[in-house]
């Protein structure tokens, strides 16, 4: 019995589909890559070479960017392109006189090119109040005031080695804010705000109290009608119960803030990977621009560049002059919230797959 190929909807395609030509006839081929500029790559291989444009994005995006990409894309790299990790939209052109034409086009278009080598990636975010229930900040409008004013150390390559931001807007952390130079978290600071009148009708009692991770939500009756309450010392504001009922809001203009934490990176260059540790505990809501955040980050980012050494990562600096040094460099006061007096499996893991002796 003569056998086919078997044919499934189930799953993704196999990725090769989608793979440039020049890219598939040096799969496994190539002999080295290099910058020619400020978000531009070339990657040589036995039969050609394929050339990178990296451009920005807004991650959260419009049919109308969309169209856009996609318009470029088909005029000047055979519509190929290919979104990274930290939402960057890479094209990837087989012909090098595309590049400056589709730069001049991204360019009037109000999308700029790098991100490359010793530079401000694209920022990873979180939904932030575009989406998500649980936000503590907006996470959107805050890469967007922060690229505001780091411009420059995206668009040019001049800083000591490549740096990663992230923002999440809630401690649920759907960021990559744990593994990040320099991260920014929106903060809870009191428990959900219970309304008793419409809860039984709203949530199911044994799925609210289920939600709490931390068993801080109890069955109580209040006027004849079953309804919950919390302990509010075993709260983390982590807003699971909100999301399973709504009777439970989280969200306190008065009380929500930012915090900023720095030294994170997934690299095993030079050391293992790092966690980010606290720089900054609080800071004030205050959109549309967040003043106070978007200069913090920024004097975090130029202390940096003016005395890390080449090749060194936000923490692997921080690690070298110490932490007394770099809060006294970047004028950071030290609170009691930057206390670890406790030990955490973290410390004890080994987070990289190097064994290094």
């Amino acid at each position: 019995m003569a056998t086919t190929e078997r044919r499934t909807d189930i799953g993704p395609p196999h990725y090769d589909k989608f793979l440039h030509p020049i890219i598939k006839e040096n799969y496994g081929k190539w002999k080295y890559h290099d910058t020619l500029r400020a978000g531009v790559l070339v990657h040589v291989g036995e039969t050609g070479s394929i050339y990178t444009v990296r451009a920005a994005s807004p991650r959260l995006i419009s049919t109308n960017f969309i169209r856009l990409m996609t318009g470029l894309a088909t005029k000047y790299s055979d519509g190929y392109l290919r979104f990274t990790s930290r939402n960057n939209v890479e094209f990837l052109l087989g012909n090098k006189d595309n590049i400056d034409p589709l730069i001049k086009e991204l360019s009037d278009n109000g999308v700029p090119v790098g991100g490359l080598n010793n530079s401000i990636s694209n920022v990873v975010h979180t939904q932030g109040w575009v989406h998500c229930h649980s936000a503590a900040t907006d996470a959107s409008g805050l890469v967007k005031v922060v690229m505001d004013e780091l411009y420059e150390y995206f668009v040019e390559m001049k800083l000591p080695h490549k740096l990663r931001l992230a923002v999440a807007c809630c401690l649920n952390m759907c960021g990559a804010v744990h593994a990040s130079d320099i991260a920014i978290l929106g903060l809870h600071r009191t428990p959900p705000r219970i309304d008793h009148s419409t809860l039984p009708n709203l949530c199911e009692i044994p799925t609210t109290v289920a939600s709490c991770p931390n068993n801080a939500i109890r069955p109580t009756s209040i006027e004849g009608k079953t309804t919950v309450k919390v302990d509010e010392d075993k709260c983390m504001y982590c807003g699971n119960c909100f999301t399973v009922c709504p009777a439970m809001p989280m969200a306190d203009p008065l009380n929500d803030g930012v915090s900023i934490w720095v030294g994170g990176k997934i690299s095993n260059a030079r050391t293992e990977p790092m966690f980010t540790k606290l720089a900054i505990p609080f800071l004030p809501n205050n959109p549309p621009r967040w003043p106070e955040v978007t200069e913090a980050v920024k004097n975090i980012v130029e202390v940096y560049a003016k005395n890390a050494k080449p090749y060194e990562r936000v923490g692997e600096w921080i690690n070298r002059i110490g932490w007394p040094k770099f809060f006294d460099l970047t004028g950071i006061e030290f609170t009691k919230y930057h206390l670890d007096d406790f030990r955490y499996a973290g410390t004890t893991y080994r987070r990289s797959m190097h064994n290094r002796y």
